[in-house]
């Protein structure tokens, strides 16, 4: 019991806190029963609290004596350490989401995330790389690190409907990251009414939330940690004067800005060619930096905000290019004459209905226009298509005709004029003429369906649109359309019946006699062919299958194959040797990811150039490894061949000046003209001369070499290069994360011992796969608590894993839930364990150095610092250090992470560990002498890092904001006075001196408001460093001094001098390779020597750096010591790391002996060293020149 009275600052007080003291540093008297205390807790927050008499009986102060009792049993105290570094796991493995995902990125990947984005706070970035470089990966990596990191709960992603379905599967397969999608279904289920505010992880279409008023107001009501937009581009706004014309989609992310902290715009064309629309898209970044036009010709500076790599620049760690030269061939047909007599006929009936739509309304108009162009679209695919569409629109058609005379014969009857509504026609009666409307509701711009759908959505609108859209407003023109398309039918068949399809027949001379169709061994390569049509592809595999004479051999993919039909399709082409041809459609292709296939037909080809990128983007794209080759089919002859054939001819001109960049930017050729405007126009008018010359024309100036030239410098506005030494330095930084990594050494030795520890049941099943039996329900229940919205965990687990290649090794073994920090049974599980054992941190524990041959002891603390932002408790960096104490006082820098190189105590060394807790030098404060080291050294420096980094990111924001902001000041300032003096001439300005002079204030108070955050911004604080816990050190030299076992030398300069002769006989040795070399012994990265290999010629693949642990071993010495840590190490780099033994003799040297790849797996958790007999690890030694 411990009366209010006694409560003093300094002491340190049990009972506030479950299983944890608390350190008083406050206290204020509230009249005569209460107090008010304000005190620290072993994380380092300071709390408050209202203790009344009635608290008196469960308070204590702690026991009095040594501060650091050090009586922690060692292995509570390691698991409870271990849980604690797996929770702050990226401050030890600082790309651990690279270790935990299923994922294998590439430099530019790795740079753009841990470079470019993540040490932004906030951020607010443009991700601008080419299509396949591999956006959405990076994306899932930030979204993981910030996760980890706790800097981000709830994220938004917002994507064209296309996508959506994409993005899940993305993020839970390669990430593990459940996202939900959001539907109006899930939202009028909601119990909240606001279904954005019940999921934490929500993916959402782009034009479903950017044309629903009610849809946003629900958003204005929440606030996100991330928000990612894919497709960026289409939130563009247009700048014509003064006026700003701002989309649907722009206004959504003018919305998505506000109610965010970290803001990410994914797009590969994020400049459309106009400065000024540029400048309004990158104002839903910041909008004071980027305020107004580009009329002052201040050059934009966006090094900052945004990010672009291109394809052609792009590197593998090996230095060599990681996209192969891709190749397209135009394959010319000619019609037979039913076949091009069908052209004729259905091409003058689309051109005949088409002028006849140019009277209707504007929405019908498009509607109809997009139905006809579909219908043209189906004739250039096959005849099967043709007829296909022809017959069920003349059926569709029919039945209109049918239900329209039964409803106006019924209007007649009750003589009724009005507007008569059923089923969605309208009919009326006006001059004995009946009118029909079928309503089919299409977006502005029907082309953007194919993007705001899915793909089953996409197929089945186009599908009724072409069978109802009509340009027909009587019942008269609608019986003559009909009689048309009955004709038009009749002539299909007719070229259907013949067996003449010189389009297939062209197709089939490809599968058979082109070179490229077989390997070297005369084997089929995997091929994929993309049609536009359902049709088409139902005859082309039926046609396919009988040519190979295998049906097991042809997979097709279309709009209406579902998501698991569709991966289990996309898997058997990958991985089944038997499935040669993929036959897709365009809906269907997006997001399929098809590199073990080089080759690919475009059997259709598309009206948006964007599209042939996309389909190449298909097999051109990270993994593929041999050359591309793309044949585009085109009935040369017919209107529309005409003007692709055009476009072929000058796409391979303009290919060998610009390299396999021209496909990169076809979509952006089209600016002044799109390619469907000049394929319309040629069906309509293709026949004149005059037409066929406009045509040509357009075609040169849009792939004018000089403008493909002016889109590649526009689109380098902050276009980057992956140098050799960018690649040098990522590669340096991967490897030592890739050493200090928790996955899956750290991981699968704690989960084993903490799981067991609290009495869960694990077993070994195949190699490094584990069956968990039973999940206690202290694990269950504390996820419950602690989930933050996770899946829940299950009771047993047939399979888990620590590796992601062990998921599933196999198809006949069961799919392993891979197990790493984020995983909810592994964050249950530290939690639990941390909430246990986290009050044996404090007290401390005593554990050997088995390394240290000396015979001083020494203490070494753990200690948290954080850096915050000004005013609120956001932190913006956080670091782990370690401060040794030393008996003489000295205290120094620890390094990266040496308790883990420590084992546990003997009872001889808790017997010394006793007698040196009565010697002096252990009673004076060390916990505030290791915090005053740790301020004015290691904190301070973090601070300085950390505060110069953002002073660097606002001071660039300030000017910027300023530049902007100022010149709108002084521009409205003088357009008053200017306006004032014209009213004083007598003039009427339509612009009033008053509203100028209100546009240059609200700009002044914009720039104040904004100085003031940036100020804010600019700020950040350093707290106090925190000790979260001790241990005091018995080195291995005094053991054996004292026990009088193993070899003991009190003269630390003997010991240093054989250490360094034998780093310098390994440096030595690897120089005369021509290595470059570095001592890396003092950074504790794992190994003490890296020796970088030179690239042997230039544009030859870069060699792994080798990674050297030595070991100097006095002549005659019988064994070395690794430690548990040192064999994680070995055991996470594998080949890349070698073990060098280094025998010292006086001065002379022998070796170095080589070993490389002698760990299969870590010790077991209890196990903190091995000891190796030296004869053994010479038997599979090998010269230091065997291993080159």
């Amino acid at each position: 019991m411990l009366k209010l009275e006694e409560i003093t600052v300094g002491a340190e007080i049990a009972g506030l806190l479950q299983n944890e003291l608390a350190t008083i540093v406050a206290v204020n008297k509230v009249g005569d029963n209460a107090v008010t205390i304000y005190y620290k807790t072993h994380s380092g927050a300071v709390q408050e609290q209202l203790l009344f008499r009635e608290n008196e009986e469960k308070l204590s102060i702690a026991e009095t004596g040594l501060a650091w009792s050090f009586e922690s049993p060692s292995k509570d105290f390691k698991l409870a350490l271990e849980a604690l570094r797996i929770r702050m796991g990226f401050l030890f493995d600082p790309m651990m989401a690279i270790h935990t995902s299923n994922v294998e990125p590439l430099p530019h990947q790795i740079s753009a995330v841990y470079e470019a984005m993540l040490p932004k706070q906030p951020l607010r970035f443009v991700l601008a790389d080419d299509p396949g470089a591999g956006k959405t990966i990076m994306a899932g990596l930030l979204i993981k690190e910030l996760l980890m990191r706790a800097d981000a709960q709830r994220i938004l992603i917002v994507a064209p409907g296309s996508l959506t379905e994409q993005w899940q599967d993305e993020m839970r397969d390669k990430f593990t990251i459940d996202f939900k999608l959001f539907s109006r279904e899930q939202q009028e289920l909601s119990s909240s009414g606001n279904y954005f505010n019940d999921e934490n992880l929500l993916i959402a279409r782009v034009d479903q939330l950017a044309r629903a008023e009610d849809l946003q107001q629900k958003l204005q009501a929440t606030h996100w940690d991330l928000i990612i937009v894919d497709e960026a581009h289409k939130l563009s706004a247009h700048r014509f004067g003064n006026k700003v014309d701002k989309t649907q989609r722009y206004e959504l992310g003018e919305l998505l800005g506000r109610i965010t902290r970290h803001f990410l715009l994914m797009t590969a064309t994020p400049h459309n060619g106009k400065e000024d629309d540029f400048r309004l898209w990158l104002a839903l970044l910041d909008s004071d930096r980027f305020y107004g036009d580009s009329r002052d010709d201040i050059k934009l500076d966006v090094s900052d905000v945004m990010r672009r790599m291109v394809k052609e620049e792009l590197l593998k760690f090996d230095g060599t290019r990681l996209f192969p030269e891709r190749r397209a061939y135009t394959v010319n047909y000619r019609l037979s004459e039913s076949e091009a007599s069908l052209y004729g006929q259905v091409t003058q009936y689309v051109v005949e209905e088409m002028n006849r739509a140019e009277r209707l309304d504007k929405q019908r108009k498009g509607q109809v226009g997009f139905a006809l162009t579909m219908l043209q679209r189906r004739l250039a695919s096959s005849p099967e298509a043709i007829y296909q569409s022809l017959r069920r629109r003349k059926e569709r058609l029919e039945k209109q005709l049918r239900e329209m005379k039964i409803a106006a014969r019924s209007l007649a009857i009750q003589d009724q004029k009005s507007l008569f509504v059923d089923n969605g026609f309208e009919c009326r009666e006006p001059v004995a003429s009946y009118y029909v409307e079928k309503r089919v509701y299409l977006p502005e711009n029907p082309d953007d369906m194919e993007d705001d759908l899915s793909p089953e959505e996409y197929e089945q609108i186009v599908d009724k649109v072409i069978d109802r859209s009509t340009a027909a407003e009587t019942v008269q023109e609608l019986e003559r359309e009909i009689q048309s398309l009955k004709n038009l039918e009749a002539e299909a068949e007719v070229v259907i019946n013949s067996g003449k399809d010189c389009k297939w027949e062209k197709l089939s001379e490809i599968l058979q006699d082109q070179p490229e169709m077989h390997d070297s061994s005369g084997a089929r390569r995997k091929l994929i062919i993309f049609t536009e049509h359902r049709d088409t592809l139902n005859y082309l595999q039926n046609k396919i299958s009988g040519l190979l004479g295998s049906a097991e051999a042809v997979r097709v993919i279309h709009g209406s194959t579902n998501r698991d039909t569709r991966k289990q399709i996309q898997e058997d082409f990958c991985n089944n040797p038997d499935v040669l041809i993929l036959i897709a459609t365009d809906a269907a292709g997006e997001g399929v990811n098809l590199q073990k296939a080089n080759l690919m037909i475009n059997y259709d080809l598309p009206w948006n150039p964007n599209r042939l990128e996309q389909r190449f983007g298909r097999i051109h794209r990270i993994g593929q490894t041999e050359t591309c080759h793309l044949w585009n089919m085109v009935a040369h002859e017919t209107r529309e061949g005409e003007v692709f054939q055009a476009l072929f001819k000058k796409l391979e001109a303009e290919r060998e000046s610009l390299g396999g960049r021209v496909f990169d930017i076809l979509g952006d050729a089209f600016e002044n003209i799109s390619l469907k405007e000049l394929l319309l126009k040629a069906i309509r008018e293709g026949q004149t001369p005059e037409a066929k010359k406009w045509m040509t024309e357009k075609v040169s100036e849009a792939l004018d070499t000089e403008h493909l030239k002016e889109i590649i410098r526009r689109n380098s506005l902050v276009e980057q290069a992956m140098t050799p030494e960018m690649l040098y330095a990522i590669k340096e930084e991967m490897d030592k994360a890739e050493a200090r990594k928790l996955q899956p050494c750290f991981v699968r030795a704690f989960f084993k011992a903490a799981f067991e520890s609290v009495g869960g049941q694990i077993r070994s099943r195949e190699k490094g796969r584990f069956e968990i039996i039973h999940v206690p329900p202290c694990i269950r229940e504390n996820d419950r608590l602690v989930g933050q919205g996770r899946n829940a965990i299950a009771r047993k687990y047939a399979r888990i894993c620590f590796e992601k290649e062990q998921k599933r090794p196999s198809n006949d073994v069961p799919e392993a839930a891979f197990i790493h920090p984020g995983h909810p049974l592994m964050y249950s599980l530290t939690d639990y364990v941390l909430m246990q054992k986290r009050a044996m941190l404090k007290p401390g524990t005593v554990m050997v150095d088995p390394a240290d041959d000396g015979i001083t002891p020494s203490l070494l603390f753990m200690i948290d610092h954080g850096i915050r932002e000004n005013e609120e408790d956001k932190l913006v960096s956080q670091r782990l250090q370690f401060v040794r104490i030393r008996p003489d006082g000295t205290a120094q820098n620890a390094g990266w992470a040496p308790h883990l190189d420590l084992t546990d105590p003997t009872s001889t060394a808790l017997e010394l560990a006793a007698a040196i807790r009565n010697q002096s030098w252990i009673h004076r404060d060390l916990e505030l002498q290791a915090i005053e080291y740790a301020s004015a050294n290691m904190a301070q420096e973090h601070f300085a890092e950390v505060s110069e980094r953002r002073r660097k990111q606002v001071d660039k924001i300030e000017s910027a904001v300023r530049s902007r902001l100022i010149y709108g000041i002084n521009y409205w300032t003088n357009r008053a006075l200017q306006l004032e003096e014209e009213v004083r001439a007598g003039k009427q300005p339509r612009l009033q001196p008053y509203n100028a002079r209100q546009m240059a204030e609200e700009l002044s108070n914009r720039l104040r408001k904004r100085e003031v955050e940036l100020e804010r911004m600019r700020n950040v604080v350093s707290k106090t460093p925190n000790v979260l816990g001790g241990i005091l050190v018995i080195p291995q030299g005094l053991l054996n001094k004292v026990t009088g076992a193993g070899p003991f030398s009190a003269d630390p300069a003997a010991r240093a001098r054989v250490e360094h002769l034998a780093m310098e006989a390994v440096m030595e040795t690897e120089r005369s390779f021509g290595h470059a070399v570095t001592d890396v012994s003092a950074e504790k990265c794992g190994w003490d020597i890296t020796a970088q290999v030179p690239q042997p010629v230039p544009g030859a693949a870069l060699k792994n750096a080798r990674h050297i642990e030595v070991k100097g071993r006095v002549k005659g010495a019988q064994t070395v010591t690794l430690s548990r840590n040192e064999i994680c190490y070995a055991v996470n780099q594998k080949d890349k790391f070698i073990l060098a033994i280094v025998f010292v003799d006086g001065e002379k040297t022998e070796g170095p002996y080589y070993i490389r790849n002698i760990f299969e797996k870590e010790p077991d958790w209890g196990q903190d060293s091995v000891n190796y007999n030296i004869s053994d690890l010479l038997s599979v030694a090998v010269k230091p020149e065997e291993t080159l």
